[in-house]
């Protein structure tokens, strides 16, 4: 089957790291030129602006131009999709986080009282 295009659908388009860490770089709420992102995240400009456009085309992010700088800004509700997906796996993540609370729990109350305390220190002869 082929992989769909990285340009039509968030989950392809959020698979490239470096994209993920644009998302994180915009997550703030204000909008950054393509120059902040490119000293902040140390990419190329050329790279910087292949990766915004792709975010840009599933609508991950915005642009709007002032004067002759072009802003980016996250559009967070877009990852909506992503969340949803991957809420449905947080049932298995809490129940292993709670298995090993509960073990953890059962061997701290095995523990005879006195374990787990340090050590005195006796004086050396």
């Amino acid at each position: 089957m082929p992989r769909a295009s990285t340009t039509t659908d968030v989950f392809n388009a959020i698979a490239e790291p470096r994209r993920r860490q644009i998302i994180n770089a915009l997550a703030g709420g204000r909008a950054h030129a393509v120059g902040e992102l490119v000293t902040r995240l140390r990419v190329s400009q050329p790279a910087m602006s292949k990766h915004l456009g792709v975010l840009r085309k599933v609508g991950i992010v915005s642009v709007s131009r002032h004067g002759r700088r072009r802003l980016y800004r996250l559009n967070a509700g877009e990852l909506k999709p992503v969340h949803e997906w991957v809420k449905t796996y947080e049932r298995y993540w809490t129940h292993q986080l709670n298995r090993i609370k509960q073990q953890a729990e059962r061997k701290a109350s095995e523990r005879p009282a006195d374990e787990g305390r340090p050590a005195k220190d006796t004086p050396k002869t």
